[in-house]
């Protein structure tokens, strides 16, 4: 891939990284000769899979297990960072991506008080709180990158803790802009559309029905696929945006215009 730049000497951290977008931003990221540590929940040999892509790509990669909704697994979790870095010749890193996250579909009516704790816990606390004690570690003048959906711009049955906690993830996003500004770090969200992924069971990979509903009010014809979000993700990494920062930048291909 010569004709994308490499920065051979940066290091990012994805969380969430052994499949769906997450795997895809991590390989897209190894390829342009950034070294990876991406989390993963439980599934070893899946992060192992992505382990052996990022090489067979060129670049270098490690997986940590990580419960992003467990804060009070952070701590451990910086502890065998430490380690990996070092391996890298480093103390600090350069790129974090809050990739992490769960899907929740019930109505408001129905929604439990647990229901509610699990998914803050994921997709808000825990970005919040990793970011938190991550922030000694990256480098001035580096990158963050949140990632939110296209709901918290329109609507969709079944959704209101999911997207209300994703708008709080955008919230967070400028605010940690304007206080990171100082130190030259960048902020950023990211809200993807529908693809077609296994997140949330696959609903749009898997359902015809599903699947034509979304390309049908989708502006470029078709549902997303993993490979038009993570590049731009990587992209938004490089040196070529370092002036954006507090943006939501949606990449939905057009859909619900």
């Amino acid at each position: 891939m010569t004709d994308i730049p490499t920065n051979p000497s940066r290091i990012a951290i994805v969380t969430g990284g052994s499949r769906g977008l997450g795997r895809n931003t991590v390989l897209n990221i190894a390829q342009r000769g950034i070294r990876v540590i991406f989390t993963y929940h439980a599934n070893r040999e899946e992060a192992d899979n992505v382990v052996a892509a990022a090489g067979e790509a060129g670049g270098r990669a490690v997986a940590l297990q990580l419960d992003t909704g467990n804060a009070g697994s952070f701590d451990a979790f910086i502890a065998a960072l430490r380690p990996v870095l070092a391996d890298f010749g480093a103390d600090r890193f350069d790129y974090l991506v809050n990739n992490a996250g769960i899907a929740h579909h019930n109505s408001f009516a129905e929604t439990t008080e647990a229901e509610l704790d699990h998914v803050f816990n994921v997709n808000f606390k825990g970005v919040f709180l990793l970011t938190q004690k991550l922030l000694p570690l990256i480098h001035d003048g580096g990158r963050i990158v949140n990632i939110s959906t296209g709901l918290t711009r329109f609507t969709t049955p079944n959704s209101i803790p999911y997207a209300s906690l994703k708008g709080a993830l955008e919230v967070f996003t400028r605010y940690l802009a304007k206080e990171l500004g100082p130190r030259g770090i960048t902020v950023n969200t990211v809200a993807p559309g529908a693809i077609a992924t296994d997140f949330s069971g696959g609903m749009v990979r898997d359902n015809p029905a599903v699947n034509k509903m979304v390309a049908d009010i989708t502006a470029l014809g078709r549902v997303g696929e993993p490979d038009d979000i993570g590049p731009m993700i990587a992209s938004l990494l490089s040196d070529d945006n370092r002036w954006v920062t507090g943006q939501r930048i949606e990449v939905s291909g057009g859909m619900v215009l």
